[in-house]
């Protein structure tokens, strides 16, 4: 009779065993399923990278401006700054023609439409073609200053300068030096 307690106890025991090994299995299983889903959601929306960013924006006025970039990263701390890379941008002015500007890098806002642009900036505007390592534009208040190692180049010139500053409704423009002693560089091509 011992023997069949024994039995019995040993019967019960592995059934006991058998349970407990399944439901911790089926437990972590479940807990393994609760984590993921939670898990890539949070890993879902870390990333802020866009690929082939386009924007395209009207003032009041009628003018148009377009800027294209390889990648955008919207800035953590302003949702409405990104910092773009390859950048191409059209300004589309009412009853005037297009300017053409690209770079290495860009910062736009795209609440009030301003664009830095840093890194082998490059202008064109009819047959003008201005470089330089730095762009601050802005479509509010319908000024280009572009500034660091400034070449300008026209049919007939060649200007170096620091800065040049620019309105681009009126192309009124101002190119100046940052030191007082030294001198806009001007050669003409003929």
């Amino acid at each position: 009779m011992d023997i069949k307690k024994i039995s019995i106890s040993l019967f019960i025991l592995l059934i006991l065993i058998t349970l407990t090994f399944f439901y911790l299995k089926s437990s972590k299983k479940n807990n393994m399923e609760k984590i993921q889903p939670e898990t890539f959601e949070e890993n879902a929306f870390t990333s802020n990278i866009i690929q082939e960013v386009n924007y395209t924006s009207k003032d009041s006025k009628g003018n148009e401006y377009i800027i294209n970039a390889e990648t955008g990263e919207i800035d953590i701390n302003n949702s409405d700054v990104i910092y773009l890379t390859n950048v191409e941008a059209i300004i589309k002015l009412k009853n005037s023609e297009k300017i053409y500007i690209e770079s290495d890098y860009g910062r736009y806002n795209n609440k009030n439409f301003d664009t830095i642009f840093s890194k082998n900036v490059i202008i064109e505007y009819l047959e003008h073609e201005i470089k330089g390592e730095y762009l601050d534009f802005s479509l509010e208040k319908n000024l280009m200053v572009i500034s660091r190692n400034i070449v300008y180049t026209s049919f007939e010139n060649i200007l170096k300068a620091d800065v040049l500053e620019m309105n681009i409704q009126t192309k009124d423009t101002i190119i100046y030096m940052y030191e007082e002693d030294k001198k806009v560089n001007i050669k003409s091509k003929n």
